[in-house]
């Protein structure tokens, strides 16, 4: 069972937490956490992009010269793709690019990105997070004595207002909910820190 340290609201440690072995312990599985985060990227693409082709354009309604005894190539259109000012040739129209991975993959992803975070010391189990109000400062000080200084994960058990609004003036740093944890989300930030209550959480209903 992963043993990893725990820390109070002002950053201090204040003894150990144990972490679900079948959730936070397993090996990351690189090909699938790829995998998973490719999806993830491919089903936020609006996928809108669009160009005119021939039959779009305005103008070439007449044919431009006659077929033979010019001298000249054949042609039917001043739009067509090898004129300027033509259509564009199999260029992109509107389409989804999103995709499923099958359900069991999900979740060997998103079990192999927290896994990943305690393989690499990067996650931080605080005993508690709330705050009185919302305070900057507070998420401030508290990933200053973490020593975290790259892009930050915090996941709480429940929706913590507070905790939300102290901490979305900082760049790099986000808050989630055990229930809204993500793979693209724990692998694009440096730290992760989660409250026990919601590794606990985690720990039993991904198990």
């Amino acid at each position: 069972m992963p043993k990893v340290a725990l820390y109070n609201q002002a950053g201090s440690q204040v003894g150990d937490a144990e972490l679900a072995e079948n959730v936070f312990g397993i090996e990351p599985n690189e090909v699938v956490l790829h995998d998973a985060v490719v999806m993830q990227q491919a089903n936020m693409r609006q996928g809108t992009h669009k160009v005119k082709g021939r039959s779009e354009v305005s103008g070439g309604g007449r044919k431009p010269w006659r077929q033979k005894g010019t001298g000249r190539a054949r042609h039917g259109s001043i739009r067509s793709p090898q004129w300027v000012g033509g259509g564009t040739a199999f260029g992109p129209t509107p389409r989804s690019y999103s995709f499923k991975l099958p359900k069991k993959v999900r979740r060997l992803a998103l079990l192999s990105a927290l896994a990943s975070k305690v393989k690499s010391d990067e996650i931080y189990v605080l005993d508690e997070l709330n705050f009185e109000a919302p305070k900057t400062k507070e998420v401030v000080t508290l990933l200053s004595n973490l020593n975290i200084d790259g892009k930050a994960l915090i996941v709480t058990a429940n929706e913590n207002e507070n905790v939300a609004l102290s901490a979305n003036n900082l760049q790099g740093v986000e808050v989630l909910t055990v229930d809204d944890i993500n793979v693209l989300d724990l692998m694009k930030h440096d730290a992760l820190l989660i409250t026990k209550e919601a590794a606990e959480q985690a720990g039993e209903v991904l198990s």
